[in-house]
């Protein structure tokens, strides 16, 4: 147990929960304000379906609304169908991911990291799709007339969180080998 000047130090914040859990959730809350408040500056200064150049021939700032999933997919206008099914299945890869990490006897930076990433990130598309109905997309990066699909911090967020997350399984899947 951490100890403060000699005494034990409680492992546990406010309202009882570990440190580690308030870690976790004030990184998903910071992930979900900061995707939303630069959608925010997006929708107020760059007109739908145009951009600002920043780095010539390699990034912009467009304004863009997806209605499917990553990289356009999905992405029919008119079609509430996708939607809804996009919509839920947030919610509910969201709500198993929260459950896994309680759940989780081995509990560690990797693990909490990742999963507050990407629950951020659903958070904020999620609060997209149901606010204006589409996500909104607005980082543009490309190489001469390539250009990878535009996304955003919260599409940014649930990369990383995954990639995190593959890291913490490979980490406990070789450490269960080593014992």
């Amino acid at each position: 147990m951490p100890t403060m000047r000699g005494r034990p130090r409680p492992d546990r914040g406010i309202v009882g929960l570990k440190r580690t859990h308030h870690l976790i959730i004030w990184s998903a809350i910071g992930i979900f304000v900061l995707d939303q408040a630069s959608k925010l500056l997006v929708v107020s200064f760059i007109d739908l379906y145009h951009g600002i150049v920043v780095i010539p021939g390699f990034f912009n700032l467009v304004h863009i609304r997806n209605r499917g999933v990553a990289f356009g997919i999905m992405n029919q206008p008119g079609h509430s169908l996708p939607f809804f099914i996009i919509t839920a299945i947030s919610l509910v890869v969201g709500a198993c991911l929260v459950l896994w990490y309680l759940s989780s006897k081995q509990k560690n930076l990797l693990h909490g990291l990742g999963t507050s990433l990407i629950i951020g990130g659903i958070a904020g598309n999620v609060t997209d799709r149901l606010r204006v109905g589409s996500v909104i997309d607005f980082i543009d990066l490309y190489i001469g007339k390539f250009h990878w699909p535009s996304f955003n911090i919260a599409d940014s967020a649930i990369t990383i969180g995954t990639c995190l997350l593959a890291l913490y399984l490979i980490i406990e899947q070789r450490s269960r080998h080593v014992s």
